[in-house]
């Protein structure tokens, strides 16, 4: 491990000021900083540690939510504004990682985690894009059954690894970040990026932007919803597929709204807006959940190990909206 200095910063202004460094971090429950910071991936020459900051509380605000960066994913998953009105965020915390984990793991570290590609996360494999730009994606040629069957590029072929990302997109939410140029935020889905040729850039937040709060609008169906998630085995495992799903049903059992968001597909979590749309004023029914599943798939483009996942994917969509739709 490179030698790094560590300051603990006391307010924003300090933490800012610190983070405007050559080569900084932010550092919250470091679950997945560290892990990298041991084998070599991520070398950063100064942590700025933001867990004392003052923003772990969830509170009401303008008619939905505001979550604190540095709440653990553990009292988020179980507080019960978030239970009872964002269920599904609750599911997707839980389905995450490990207890252990998730009583350490920070909110905005868990937008920032970084992906599990074992490519990028072994320096002994010298093709990998996201982690030396230029070298070449070995996943692409190498096994690549996890990989990517949406959005990717010839640059990378990763996937996002966050459950709790998915849940925020299919949510809506806005990030509340922080930066040298004052606040700002970010809708999700502008928040993460497409590798394209630039693998190594995952998120668009600017030098030094510190994360601060995740905020989540009201949405009065977000009750009747349903995290999915399919691994290879039951605990700390990342999805092959996950979807987040959420409907609006009417008295007649038609659909008013609706919100499909995929996991383990794609370099950032994945929502396909015209599916959404082909289910609404549809029954709120299996064959409105193929369609709409069929049309969130459509352009998938599977490699040789990981062409299971377009009808994996397609029986998941079709299953979380049946199970949201059951819900009362």
């Amino acid at each position: 491990m490179r030698p790094f200095t560590y300051v603990r910063a006391t307010d924003v202004r300090s933490a800012l000021a610190a983070a405007g460094h050559d080569d900084s971090r932010y550092l919250g429950g470091g679950t997945n900083l560290l892990d990298l910071m041991k084998t070599g991936v991520e070398q950063p020459a100064q942590l700025v540690d933001v867990t004392r900051l003052p923003f772990s509380a969830v509170e009401e605000r303008g008619g939905g939510i505001r979550i604190g960066a540095t709440a653990r994913n553990s009292d988020v998953a179980n507080h019960a504004l978030v239970r009872q009105r964002y269920p599904l965020l609750t599911q997707a915390l839980v389905a995450g990682a490990s207890a252990q984990l998730r009583n350490m793991a920070t909110m905005g570290g868990n937008l920032m985690q970084r992906t599990r590609c074992p490519y990028f996360y072994d320096p002994t494999f010298p093709e990998c894009n996201k982690r030396a730009l230029g070298s070449g994606c070995g996943a692409r040629l190498g096994y690549h059954r996890t990989h990517a069957i949406l959005g990717a590029s010839e640059h990378c072929i990763a996937t996002h690894p966050s459950d709790m990302a998915v849940a925020l997109v299919a949510l809506e939410a806005v990030i509340q970040v922080m930066g040298a140029r004052g606040p700002r935020g970010i809708p999700i889905a502008d928040f993460y990026r497409l590798p394209g040729d630039t693998p190594h850039l995952d998120t668009n937040l600017e030098k030094g932007e510190l994360i601060t709060a995740i905020d989540l609008p009201l949405l009065s169906f977000a009750p009747r919803a349903h995290y999915l998630k399919v691994r290879d085995r039951q605990s700390y495992a990342f999805a092959l597929v996950s979807v987040g799903a959420m409907l609006d049903i009417d008295e007649n059992r038609r659909v008013r709204a609706a919100r499909v968001a995929l996991g383990g597909v794609a370099p950032k979590p994945w929502r396909v807006l015209e599916a959404e749309r082909l289910l609404v004023g549809q029954p709120a029914e299996e064959r409105a959940f193929q369609a709409a599943a069929a049309r969130a798939l459509q352009g998938a483009r599977p490699n040789r190990d990981n062409a299971f996942k377009v009808e994996l994917a397609r029986r998941c969509v079709v299953r979380a909206l049946a199970t949201a739709a059951a819900v009362t």
